[in-house]
């Protein structure tokens, strides 16, 4: 699928190339690492919020996936969990309820000490014990209790059937830490890590890079085409490609502006040594409302916005086509996927959003402060908000406020309550539409907002995680969609595509990304035959 420049001195074409069916066969030029070359660099603008998997229900994660380890996880191709420090799990009963791991033989952390049933028991108890507002605890409602009979042995016990609890074992959240290391009831507030994963973290500065090494006690699937990585933080999409064109980065990795995915594209790349992998993403980006708030707790302002926003302009103005309008929080691709806002409220209407809210007796414009982050979901979304604001503005029925902090402190305040309005991204868990509905709703949610839809969390999430085949769970999906579109909660505003850039002397970026779009730093090597 590509063709290979043997003279590497001279920049040549970009070549574009299709993850998924890269990931399906296509032939990929497979090759060792080249220890003396230095550490493959990596460059992305989605840095880590934390380092301690209890506290992080985020693109954390993908740091995670690299240093820690997990029972179960997706080998190349998987789109459904295998083993990974479990040499097997499986439900032991008819009901989804019990589900029982054997570990590997032999397991140890990187500092050498032991990794059994009482570690993993340990980590998974320690995310329920802290509770972080925000966090992880909230993948384990179906938890009741985790037991180690013995050394290799762990069994979890759900409260109700749970056909997705594999899935969520899966997750970076569900990281296996040291006890010895990562206190009971508290979060590890320095920059070390103890884990068991394919790299240790070498150094970290926050912000700035993540140097990693392999780790040589490291037993699991991955196979490690390199000996290390150093993944560079950025702060936007420009500096970053200026990084990978200078040759101070080999690849990036989320956060691509559309104006340099258009440019990489194009025909300012034909000389460039490079190439552009553009495959089909699963993360969306929404507005949530805050309850709490007296404008934004009010269903008919919030309809109203939804009867004004054109997703379609923000995808073209401002994303240059490069994300597609989203109407459900279920995104296309996944069994489950509407369009519920679209058949609810059709096309952009001033007229008929003037008619909500005067019916409701609002008739003076209604004031609200639209909050985003400015360092975590790419460059464009400063840019985003101000359409937003623009066309909210130009209904003549809003007076808008911008309002962002990085997301550091951007986090603290969601979780606070402090927005009325505000931006997120959602980057899947899993592939599954209960990971696009479940995380939302519920007293405890991904979202720091408690959002109690009681039909959704007490009948048909339940009725759907009791189906062990997930393609038999479309009107559970569908009906929980059209409450979400009721009740304008949250608003979906679009669905992503994956795009890496990467010097053409790399291999592997191809296969890299697992179903959650979680980059799987070991699959990433130098080419050494031409």
């Amino acid at each position: 699928m590509h063709v290979f420049n043997r003279n590497r001195c001279r920049r040549r074409v970009a070549a574009i190339a299709s993850i998924s069916s890269l990931v399906t066969g296509c032939g990929v030029l497979s090759s060792d690492s080249q220890d003396d070359a230095g550490p493959i660099v990596v460059g992305t603008t989605s840095s880590p919020s934390t380092l301690d998997p209890a506290a992080s229900w985020d693109s954390s994660w993908e740091l995670f996936r690299n240093i820690y380890q997990t029972l179960l996880s997706y080998p190349v191709g998987a789109t459904a969990p295998q083993p990974d420090a479990a040499k097997s799990c499986a439900f032991t009963d008819s009901s989804n309820q019990v589900f029982r791991c054997e570990l590997r033989e032999g397991l140890t952390f990187s500092d050498g000490s032991t990794l059994d049933a009482g570690a993993v028991k340990y980590s998974i108890d320690r995310i329920r014990k802290i509770n972080v507002n925000g966090g992880p605890a909230g993948l384990l409602g179906s938890l009741d209790r985790v037991q180690a009979p013995s050394e290799r042995e762990v069994v979890f016990y759900l409260n109700k059937p749970d056909a997705t609890f594999p899935f969520v074992l899966a997750t970076p959240a569900m990281s296996i830490v040291d006890p010895d290391a990562y206190p009971a009831g508290a979060l590890r507030e320095d920059d070390g890590v103890v884990g068991s994963g394919p790299y240790t973290l070498r150094s970290y500065k926050e912000g700035a890079a993540a140097e990693l090494a392999r780790n040589d006690r490291y037993k699991g699937f991955a196979e490690r085409r390199n000996s290390a990585v150093t993944i560079r933080y950025f702060q936007d999409s420009a500096t970053m490609v200026r990084a990978l064109r200078d040759d101070r980065i080999d690849l990036t990795y989320r956060g691509l502006a559309a104006g340099d995915i258009i440019d990489l594209q194009g025909k300012t790349s034909k000389e460039e040594e490079l190439h552009l992998i553009d495959g089909t993403g699963t993360d969306i980006n929404y507005l949530v409302f805050n309850p709490k708030d007296p404008w934004a707790g009010r269903k008919e302002v919030r309809k109203a916005i939804a009867q004004v926003v054109d997703r379609a302009a923000i995808a073209h103005k401002v994303y240059k086509d490069t994300v597609d309008p989203l109407y459900s929080m279920v995104p296309k691709g996944l069994t489950g996927h509407t369009t519920g806002f679209f058949d609810d409220y059709g096309e952009p209407s001033v007229a008929k959003a003037r008619r909500i809210l005067t019916e409701a007796g609002i008739t003076e414009r209604v004031p609200l402060t639209l909050w985003y982050t400015t360092d975590r979901y790419g460059s464009e979304t400063a840019l985003e908000f101000k359409e937003l604001e623009r066309q909210l503005e130009a209904s003549k029925l809003f007076d808008i406020t911008l309002k962002s902090r990085p997301w550091n402190t951007y986090v603290e305040g969601y979780q606070k309550g402090e927005y009325p309005v505000f931006g997120r991204g959602w980057f899947p868990d899993f592939p599954d539409a209960d990971n696009f509905i479940a995380p939302f709703v519920g007293k405890q949610n991904a979202l720091g907002t408690p959002y109690e839809a009681t039909q959704i969390t007490a009948e048909l999430l339940p009725s759907s995680r009791r189906e062990s085949d997930r393609g038999n769970v479309v009107r559970q999906f569908e009906e929980a969609q059209q409450i979400i579109v009721d009740d304008a909660r949250l608003l979906p505003l679009w669905q992503g595509r994956q795009h890496v850039a990467a010097s053409r002397d790399i291999s592997g970026a191809e296969r890299a990304l697992d179903p959650s779009t979680i980059m799987m730093m070991w699959e990433l090597s130098r080419k050494t035959s031409w």
